[in-house]
């Protein structure tokens, strides 16, 4: 794969402290972002660092396309990125919360690159080849050369499917709960399609924690 985006040292801590579990990075993944920088900013071998992180990371050039990903990211998305083809994100199809199609170029990497600006607070579905699905929240920002000049991003992936289950079922309870107060027949059969799609996706997570 070829070099990424040469990018500004930031201050982080040390880095054998992130290799400390499988919850670190939920809890932390601001902190391992900042490793996967300094680790691109090093002279150092920096892949064997960010092979080792224990949550997925990769990087794209200013156009989308991606450069490099780690190990876990293979795991995550269910398949071997592809080097030349594969833009925006290294999942083979992304789905909001709400069961929607997520095209590539409409994720949050994809805004990222198109606004040069970090984007948080995003949560989406992955489908892997496999049909099996996994929710994660990315963390996507910006990469900027010494001089200013923007030369790609970088995004952090944390799986979420648990967190996001617990969430899918709870709004499926408010739809079915909303579709029982209603006397519009029409309405109320929206609302229980809706509770069956949060439903499903649901247990589609669920299954995959306990695969």
């Amino acid at each position: 794969m070829p070099e990424p985006p040469r990018v500004k040292p930031v201050g982080g801590s040390n880095l054998n402290c992130i290799r400390t579990g499988a919850s670190l990075p939920a809890q932390h993944p601001e902190r391992l972002l900042d490793e996967a920088l300094n680790a691109l900013a090093s002279a150092g071998d920096w892949r064997s660092v960010l092979d080792e992180l224990p949550a997925p990371i990769y990087t794209t050039d200013a156009e989308g396309a991606v450069t490099y990903w780690n190990r876990a990211c293979v795991d995550l998305a269910g398949r071997v990125p592809q080097l030349g083809e594969d833009r925006w994100c290294v999942t083979w199809r992304i789905y909001t919360t709400e069961g929607e199609f997520l095209p590539h170029d409409e994720c949050p990497m994809a805004e990222t690159i198109r606004e040069r600006r970090e984007v948080r607070g995003k949560v989406a579905i992955a489908l892997r080849p496999d049909g099996s699905r996994v929710a994660f929240r990315p963390y996507p920002s910006p990469l900027f050369d010494p001089d200013g000049k923007f030369t790609g991003a970088i995004n952090l992936l944390v799986d979420v499917s648990d967190e996001q289950a617990e969430a899918l079922n709870v709004e499926a309870e408010r739809c079915r709960r909303l579709a029982d107060a209603t006397f519009n027949r029409e309405v109320s059969d929206i609302l229980g399609t809706m509770a069956e799609g949060y439903e499903r996706t649901a247990g589609e997570l669920a299954r995959q924690r306990e695969a």
